[in-house]
C-alpha cells in the first residue's frame, strides 16, 4: 500500500517512478489540498527524445490526469551550456539554428501525452531561452552567486564524476546548476510551480533550486525524482545495439517501436506496463504473472500499449498485425519499415552490407559483416553467407519487395521506384 494520500503522489509510487522526494509530507499535502504545478527540463542536445526520456514523460502525464498543471521547459538557454551530469566529457556545442531545430522537433512528441491549451489544467511548453538569454551576467552573479558555495558544488555527483575520473569540466559546464537552479525559481514567479521532477541524475540540480527558491523568495519549493532505469540486464532504457529508440517518427517508425517493447526482457514485463502503460495495476499484475507462452502474449499487449500512447491506438494496432504476418504467417508485410531504391542504383550495384545499414537493419559494415558470419543475416528467408553477395533484380519477390531479415525479429523491405 502507498504510503501517500494524495491521488497523484499514489499513483506515482505504485507505478514504481519514485526514487527521491523532498518534505514529502509537505508536498503530499500539498498535492492533496488542490492542484499544483510542476516542470520537467528537456535539453534540446538533439532532434528526437528517445525513450529513456518517457519515465520523465509518464509523470508529467499522471500529473495532468490527477489534476495538476504541468509545464514542458524547453531547454533553448541550458543546452547552451551543457548539463555535465551522468557524462565523461563535455557535450558537443551546438549553435543556435540547431538547438533551435531541434527544439522544434521534439516538441511534437509532448501532444501525444499532454494537453496543451489555454485553460486552467492545461499543460503549458516555455522556454528557458526567454530568460536566461536575457541575463546580464555581472548583475545575476551579484544577485545569486553568493547563494552557492564551490565546497558544496564540488560534492554534487555531476561535478565529482568527473573529478573522480580525472576528465576536465569546464566552466562554462560548472554554471549549469546555477541556471537550472535559477529556472525553478523563474518558473515559480511566472506560474506558481512548485516542483521540479525529473531523474535522479538531477536531484543535486533540484535541491540547488528548492534551496534558491528559500534563500531568494522564501517560498517552499519540492523536487521528486525517478531512478534512472536499465534493463535486467543492466543495458541502459531506451539503447539498442542498432541504436537509440528515438520517440520521433521520422527517426523511427512505429513498427520498430512496436518491436522494442515486443522483445523486453521477460523480468522487465512488468515493470514496464507499469511505467510505460495507462492499464489499470490489477491488470498489470495479471499480465506479469504470466509464465511461459503466454508471457509474450503480455509483451505483445505491453508493445501495443506503448506504442498507441506515442503513434496513436491505428498505427499501434497496424504494427501488431504487421508482426503477426510477418512471424506467425510467414507473409511479407506492407508495415514493415521500407527504404526504396532505382533500378539504376540496383543495376549499378547494392551489396548486402550496404543494403542492411540503409535498411537500418546495422549500424556498419563491420557490424552486418559479422552478423552474417554469425549466420544471423537472411535474403527472402535464406540465410545468407556470403558478406559479398550483391542484390538482384531476380531477388525481388512476388510482393514485388526484397525482405531482409536480422536476426528473429527484425525485418526491412527493399521496393525499387520507377527512376
Amino acid at each position: 500500500m502507498s504510503k501517500f494520500q494524495s491521488e497523484f503522489l499514489n499513483i506515482l509510487d505504485e507505478r514504481g517512478f519514485i526514487q527521491d522526494v523532498s518534505h514529502p509530507d509537505e508536498l503530499d499535502t500539498a498535492a492533496k489540498a488542490g492542484a499544483m504545478t510542476a516542470y520537467i527540463g528537456f535539453d534540446c542536445t538533439a532532434s528526437s527524445l528517445h525513450a529513456g526520456s518517457l519515465v520523465s514523460i509518464m509523470m508529467l502525464y499522471w500529473m495532468q490526469q490527477t489534476g495538476h498543471r504541468v509545464i514542458a521547459l524547453m531547454g533553448g538557454g541550458t543546452t547552451k551550456v551543457g548539463d555535465p551530469s551522468g557524462k565523461d566529457e563535455s557535450r558537443k556545442l551546438l549553435s543556435n539554428d540547431d538547438i533551435a531545430a531541434n527544439m522544434d522537433s521534439i516538441k511534437q512528441v509532448f501532444s501525444r501525452f499532454l494537453t496543451f491549451g489555454d485553460k486552467p489544467g492545461d499543460a503549458v511548453m516555455v522556454n528557458n531561452a526567454d530568460w536566461l538569454d536575457e541575463l546580464n551576467y555581472i548583475s545575476f552573479l551579484r544577485e545569486y552567486g553568493p547563494h552557492f558555495t564551490i565546497n558544496r558544488m564540488l560534492n554534487f555527483d555531476s561535478v565529482k564524476l568527473r573529478l573522480d575520473r580525472e576528465q576536465p569540466l569546464t566552466f562554462l559546464e560548472f554554471n549549469y546548476m546555477i541556471l537550472q537552479a535559477f529556472d525553478f525559481v523563474e518558473l515559480n514567479r511566472r506560474y506558481g510551480c512548485t516542483l521540479q521532477m525529473g531523474g535522479s541524475d538531477q536531484w543535486g540540480n533540484i535541491i540547488n533550486g528548492i534551496e534558491l527558491g528559500r534563500r531568494v523568495d522564501g517560498v517552499q519549493l519540492f523536487g521528486l525524482t525517478s531512478s534512472l532505469l536499465t534493463t535486467s540486464s543492466g543495458a541502459k532504457m531506451g539503447k539498442t545495439a542498432a541504436g537509440a529508440i528515438w520517440l520521433n517518427t521520422d527517426m523511427l517508425s512505429a513498427y520498430d517501436y512496436w518491436q522494442y517493447w515486443r522483445n523486453v526482457e521477460d523480468a522487465d514485463v512488468g515493470r514496464f506496463l507499469k511505467l510505460f502503460t495507462t492499464l489499470p495495476l490489477d491488470e498489470v499484475d495479471r499480465l506479469a504473472a504470466l509464465g511461459g507462452a503466454e508471457r509474450n502474449e503480455a509483451k505483445k499487449i505491453l508493445a501495443t500499449q506503448a506504442t498507441a500512447l506515442l503513434h496513436g491506438r491505428d498505427a499501434a494496432d497496424d504494427a501488431a498485425e504487421t508482426a503477426r504476418k510477418t512471424f506467425e504467417q510467414g507473409a511479407v508485410a506492407d508495415g514493415l519499415p521500407t527504404i526504396e531504391i532505382s533500378q539504376d542504383q540496383l543495376h549499378s550495384g547494392l551489396g548486402i552490407l550496404a543494403a542492411l545499414v540503409r535498411a537500418g537493419l546495422s549500424s556498419s559494415n563491420s557490424e552486418a559483416r559479422r552478423a552474417i558470419k554469425g549466420g544471423a543475416v537472411r535474403l527472402n528467408d535464406v540465410t545468407v553467407s556470403n558478406e559479398r553477395l550483391m542484390l538482384q533484380e531476380s531477388d525481388i519477390g512476388a510482393d514485388d519487395a526484397i525482405k531482409l531479415s536480422m536476426g528473429k525479429k527484425r525485418h526491412a523491405l527493399i521496393r525499387l521506384t520507377e527512376s
